[in-house]
């Protein structure tokens, strides 16, 4: 459990720290225009179903993500389950706030931080993200309800999942205290650490608050601070875009010289994207040759690009956001486009259709209630595989656990080295059983 500072310790510890903070980043243009609207950071909101992840993400951005994707309203929707929220401190006492003024002593506040928090109502749709990998997300949070016995099938999952994708900075929300005792709080805490004990993150943070309550909500903003810094982005790399979405946002019996081209959602992983570049998606689209599929790249131009709800005129790594593009909208409708990748013409990585993987495959299967034992790749099985922000279907030819070989029914572009995450059909889903490096 969290120790409550006094309001003089507080003010104390973070008075001088902030005004320095407050002082850069006001006589700083570059800065201050990037808080106002690109965010710098993506967080996973993940836990078991109804655990209160819509709640939380509703306190911290104001933004019901539990609703159909409004597409582009005056700006940009990028996904369903996507909300930027800013992380701010008051100058006068140092209390962290999303409000533009302090809700304790109702001071001045200072933006530190913009956030991208995606929230992923559904447990396949959650799932499907979390396995796009630490690519698309900078640290998460897991909640764990204080009213149900820790861990939950699902939650071992979530936790197993951000794991092998590589999610280091990860903070514990234990939510719904106003629903049980002190007690009871205590044990579920309990119960939390032992379950924690076994994993990769056994000294995380455990933050206790009400989502629904909107109690110790300044907790967990001081954690994210703290605990999940900003990544050292490589802007000078060539650029690199995964795509989470694809869409089109005409409406039907618009006029053709009032159609706008296909829009592209996601997150930049590198390098930088202006308006008026020229770029490369793969695979791209299928087309049919010599009774063959072939899939070949796609080519245009960047006419729009997104961040925070507004237009930019470029844009870094931090954050989701969305180019419009010069594609025919049929081509990106219902996110045919999504799991590819954008760059400049010639830097994509390989396209692969079929891959040698070097398999390291987990003890158990997580998840479900009844834990079975993983058991070895099997010739001509069929596996779920996810790299970057694509997911697609690979039938086993070679077993070998050194050179797991794949062919693969939609191919994928990566790098050797890369971490490909590895599901079974077990039962009626696919779950988690390990991951393979590209060989």
């Amino acid at each position: 459990m969290i120790k409550k500072k006094t309001e003089t310790e507080t003010k104390k510890e973070n008075t001088p720290k902030l005004e320095t903070e407050s002082k850069e980043r006001k006589n700083d243009p570059e800065i201050m225009k990037s808080l106002s609207v690109q965010p710098e950071l993506n967080i996973a909101l993940v836990g078991h179903v109804d655990h209160g992840k819509t709640t939380l993400t509703e306190r911290l951005s104001g933004k019901w993500t539990d609703t159909h994707s409004e597409e582009m309203k005056k700006g940009i929707t990028i996904r369903l389950g996507y909300a930027d929220f800013t992380i701010s401190s008051c100058e006068t006492c140092g209390f962290y706030t999303t409000k533009e003024k302090c809700v304790k002593c109702n001071g001045k506040t200072v933006s530190l931080r913009k956030i991208s928090l995606v929230d992923a109502p559904g447990h396949e749709s959650l799932m499907a993200t979390m396995l796009s990998g630490a690519a698309i997300v900078d640290g998460a949070l897991l909640l764990v309800a204080a009213n149900e016995k820790c861990p939950q099938p699902q939650t071992k999952e979530h936790l197993m999942a951000l794991q092998i994708s590589g999610i280091k900075k990860v903070i514990i929300i234990q939510n719904k205290i106003d629903l049980v005792s002190r007690e009871e709080a205590l044990e579920n805490h309990a119960q939390i650490k032992a379950f924690l004990a076994q994993t990769n993150y056994k000294d995380t943070p455990i933050i206790p608050l009400s989502a629904r309550a909107n109690v110790n909500i300044e907790a967990l903003l001081r954690g994210i601070q703290e605990f999940i810094p900003t990544p050292k982005r490589e802007v000078q790399k060539n650029p690199l875009m995964l795509v989470a979405r694809s869409f089109d946002v005409n409406k039907p019996g618009v006029k053709p010289a009032q159609l706008v081209g296909g829009i592209l959602g996601g997150t930049i992983k590198q390098g930088k994207f202006k308006v008026g570049d020229t770029i490369e998606i793969l695979p791209g689209y299928v087309v049919e040759e010599k009774n063959k599929k072939v899939w070949k790249a796609l080519k245009t131009t960047i006419t729009q690009i997104f961040s925070g709800g507004v237009p930019v005129q470029e844009i870094s790594p931090g954050g989701s956001m969305a180019i419009a593009t010069g594609l025919d909208p049929a081509i990106v409708k219902a996110d045919s486009l999504t799991g590819s990748l954008v760059g400049l013409p010639g830097h994509l990585p390989q396209l692969y259709s079929q891959i040698a993987l070097d398999t390291h495959l987990l003890e158990r299967v997580v998840g479900a209630k009844e834990e079975s034992e993983v058991k070895p790749l099997a010739k001509n099985e069929t596996l779920m595989l996810n790299v970057n922000s694509a997911a697609t279907v690979g039938v086993v030819v070679d077993p070998s656990k050194k050179n797991t070989t794949c062919i693969l029914k939609k191919p994928i572009c990566a790098n050797v080295g890369d971490r490909i995450t590895i599901s079974r059909r077990v039962g009626d889903r696919f779950r988690l059983i390990g991951y393979g490096i590209l060989k």
